[in-house]
């Protein structure tokens, strides 16, 4: 049930290991029989079979109830009662179920059983963790051609398999009384709990429903902290994470639209914490709601598609979440008819096993696929290291995050005329005059202890209150931060209890990072961050030339002044998208040896920095946001809720399009160019490059053209098990253990026979010939041109040059790649097809060649 598991939060998990190895408590055991979905295509599809839909219907969940009371007594033919406890029956996508045993001796005589597949250790998850609409052009170039804001996504429903919904924000809240115009394909219905009454699904939120009986199995679950309902008890934010519902917000100061995603802190800083809330509306929040953050309006909001519906599958925690629990929602969510399927979360390394493409988790989202959803997952937020992806399968979407055009910045101006810039969501200190400064080790009790806990300015207690009020306190950013013994939060509670004007945080000279946590929350007093050690040191030399110490060097006179100014203001770059540090990047690999495979990965890129969004004011994800209804976070989690409402908007405008179409569309349109006409670059180590196809996929989304592509290149169930037995390393064993089908007779002798919107060979070795198949997604006949930018070292012939396609019709493309130079290298190029009708298809090509004809 692996490959169901296509949700919003992109979570890590642990690799599955043998379960006769691990003291396992929690199985998922995979059946031979089909499952629902299957059987129900196959009623459908029948020559034989003359029933209605209504008596198909009536079969299926006949066929359900047979599924599950065959669990139950398989499992009661097998072993004693009290050494097992079924937690779920997987009906739909997969045909098997989720136990709790207590002893090797059931797993052993679980795997020697006649009729199971598979089984799989349960794995313990975590999860990963604005202008946008503007910025994409979505407002005046796809919302119009819909109907409107209010219309667009009309008649999609986004699922979203993460930590829940607060149903009390306005950007979830129905509106009106409308029911949802496409309740005959969805079926879904909303579980009621704590803080979740029977009024949260009001039209918007169509669907709502926790799982979480793996996480009390384990003793992780808490009912008072995590709550037994829908609800979102996160938020989705702390760690760099995709979300899935985008939002666009007018600068009420700057009249710029600005489009608000969830926020994602980077991977490497922070534990993933990902908030459905948020990254719901990123994809699906109403339109022109007010962002307001400790009393500040930043601008009003909207989701990618507004008229888009929300089903959650509250399936994370606190703690993260299980394999198993996820399993259970992804299946939920297939079987109630949900047309997107947005996560964050995926797996923590490379599985192991013969392939990554065959784990739990990509099977899972494969079944999900061959249901007709379209699935958007989390590219990971390990960059930019080669080869960091966390999102494998050609059958996923698998999104990349860029730096938007929107930035914060604060100043703060000293008493001696020089000014310095820094970071701060704060307030500017009151009036023109300046205010007194006064280091924090100099305004404190003698009896202190700690130097350094003084330093960070955790505690109003070490302060003395008549030297700290209404005067501007230096704090220092130390390795408490690092270690999340302190926080910015702390601070400015801080400096409200104690009647400081404000603070100023200057960077510890052992540190030295730039990557100061706790910079993007909002604060209600002035705060500036000096996030540079130039900076920090020239404010010390100015604080200690103007204060005045008696000859044991205590602070006796404190003439250093300074104003903070505004941090609040958003400013706006014509240098961007430009990739994220902390984006994962490829290359593919096909397993935990690292090599790498014939797949292009990211797919393709979205905003995912600085991303403002819905919070739960109850979140305990991130301490410095609790109380607050929207946020600003950053990571692929947020980058991945815009693609899912943008992947709506393409499905409202042509709802027969199946999932590969979708992602096609996305990527034969994405631009390789920022607003200023240059090409995208990437953030790396300490410096900037050029960005290439591992960085950002086929390059940054582009909605306005993606709901017209011109030209789709698409593929189904049957090509991706061909993908599958052609993966070096994998037999037909284990395609059928994993897929619970064999390979075809005539099979693909290379993974890049795929029909992708991509070529990218990972060893090629002389020459090979490629077969693309094109289909003209429009009625109307077009005319295109085939131009090619060839690869270093490898020469790229296309045939045909010119391709005459008829309206709706399908044309084959050969493309033969020969090695004329040995680069030991990924090298990139690109196939672009100029139609007569304006339509242009660009598809990459990334080639490693490993030995020309000649060497």
């Amino acid at each position: 049930m692996s490959s169901i598991f296509s949700s919003i939060l992109f979570i890590s998990f642990v690799m599955i290991v043998d379960p006769l190895i691990a003291e396992a408590k929690v199985l998922i055991v995979l059946m031979d029989d089909e499952p629902v979905f299957s059987f129900k295509s196959k009623q459908a599809h029948s020559r034989k079979s003359n029933l209605t839909p209504h008596r198909i219907e009536e079969a299926s969940l006949a066929y359900k109830e047979r599924l599950r009371t065959s669990h139950d007594v398989f499992l009661e033919s097998l072993l004693l009662k009290d050494t097992y406890n079924k937690l779920y029956s997987y009906t739909h996508l997969v045909n098997g179920f989720a136990v709790n045993v207590q002893s090797k001796e059931v797993l052993r005589t679980l795997k020697n059983a006649t009729g199971v597949r598979a089984i799989h250790e349960d794995v313990k998850m975590e999860k990963f963790t604005t202008h946008t609409p503007r910025f994409l052009g979505i407002p005046t170039g796809v919302w119009p051609i819909l109907g409107g804001a209010e219309s667009s996504g009309e008649g999609v429903v986004i699922g979203f398999i993460d930590t829940g919904i607060n149903p009390l924000h306005p950007s979830f809240t129905g509106g009106s009384s409308a029911r949802f115009t496409n309740s005959s394909k969805f079926k879904g219905k909303c579980v009621t709990g704590e803080k979740f009454p029977s009024t949260a699904c009001n039209g918007k939120i169509v669907g709502a429903h926790y799982f979480a009986r793996a996480a009390i199995a384990a003793g992780d679950f808490n009912a008072t902290r995590d709550y037994a309902s829908p609800y979102d008890a996160v938020g989705h934010g702390r760690q760099v994470i995709p979300s899935a519902v985008a939002f666009f917000l007018h600068d009420s100061f700057l009249s710029f639209a600005i489009r608000f995603v969830l926020y994602q802190a980077e991977l490497t800083l922070y534990p993933n914490l990902m908030f459905n809330s948020h990254t719901a509306s990123t994809a699906a929040g109403n339109h022109q709601i007010p962002v307001i953050a400790n009393d500040f309006n930043y601008g009003y909001a909207s989701g990618m598609a507004p008229g888009a519906r929300i089903a959650v599958y509250k399936a994370l925690y606190t703690f993260g979440g299980y394999m198993s629990d996820v399993v259970a929602a992804v299946d939920q969510a297939v079987e109630d008819g949900v047309d997107i399927l947005s996560l964050s979360i995926g797996p923590s390394s490379v599985p192991s096993g013969p392939s990554a493409f065959l784990n739990v988790l990509e099977m899972e989202l494969l079944f999900a696929t061959k249901a007709g959803v379209f699935v958007v997952q989390a590219a990971g937020n390990g960059g930019p290291s080669p080869s960091s992806i966390l999102s494998f399968s050609p059958w996923i979407t698998s999104v990349a995050a860029s730096i938007i055009d929107r930035k914060y910045s604060n100043s703060i101006i000293l008493g001696n005329g020089r000014s310095f810039s820094g970071t701060g969501l704060a307030p500017p200190t009151a009036g023109e005059m300046p205010y007194r400064i006064v280091a924090a080790a100099d305004v404190s009790h003698r009896n202190t202890t700690s130097v350094l806990e003084v330093e960070s300015c955790q505690h109003p207690e070490h302060f003395i209150l008549s030297s700290v009020r209404n005067k501007l306190v230096i704090c220092t950013y130390t390795f408490d931060f690092e270690n999340e013994a302190a926080s910015i939060a702390a601070v400015a509670s801080t400096i409200q209890k104690i009647g400081a004007a404000g603070f100023i945080i200057t960077m510890d000279p052992d540190i030295g990072s730039e990557q100061v946590r706790g910079t993007t929350m909002t604060m209600q007093v002035p705060a500036i961050i000096l996030n540079n050690i130039q900076s920090s040191r020239a404010l010390w030399e100015y604080y200690n030339s103007n204060t005045i110490r008696s000859t044991s060097g205590q602070a006796v006179g404190f003439a250093a002044r300074a104003r903070i100014l505004d941090g609040r203001r958003a400013f706006f770059t014509r240098q961007a998208p430009i990739v994220a540090s902390y984006s994962s990047r490829g290359p593919d690999v096909n397993n935990a040896l690292l090599q790498t495979a014939d797949v292009l990965k990211p797919n393709v890129m979205a905003p995912g920095s600085s991303i403002w969004a819905a919070w739960s004011p109850n979140s305990e994800g991130d301490p410095s946001i609790k109380g607050q209804n929207f946020a600003l976070v950053s990571g692929t989690s947020m980058a991945t809720p815009h693609i899912a409402g943008i992947a709506a908007l393409i499905k409202q405008k042509h709802p027969r399009w199946s999932p590969a179409a979708i992602t096609s569309a996305m990527m034969t349109t994405a631009s390789t160019f920022d607003h200023s006409g240059s090409p995208i670059l990437a953030q790396l180590t300490n410096q900037i490059a050029p960005a290439t196809p591992f960085d950002f996929g086929a390059g940054f989304i582009n909605p306005v053209h993606a709901i017209d592509p011109g030209l789709v290149f698409d593929s189904h169930f049957e090509q991706y098990v061909q993908f599958l037995c052609a993966v070096p390393g994998v037999d037909e064993g284990s395609v059928r253990q994993a897929v619970g089908t064999g390979c075809p007779t005539k099979r693909r002798a290379w993974c890049s026979d795929l029909n992708t919107a991509s070529v990218t060979i990972s060893n090629l070795v002389g020459s090979r010939k490629v077969i693309r198949s094109v289909t003209n997604v429009s009625s109307r006949n077009e005319v295109y041109r085939v131009t090619v930018r060839q690869p270093s070292g490898v020469n790229v012939t296309v045939s045909p040059r010119i391709v005459v396609i008829n309206g709706n019709a399908s044309k084959h493309l050969s493309i033969v790649l020969t090695a004329i130079k040995a680069t030991r290298s990924y090298t990139f190029g690109e196939m672009v097809l100029h139609g007569s009708r304006k339509h242009v298809v660009r598809v990459p090509i990334a080639v490693y060649v490993s030995k020309s004809l000649k060497s």
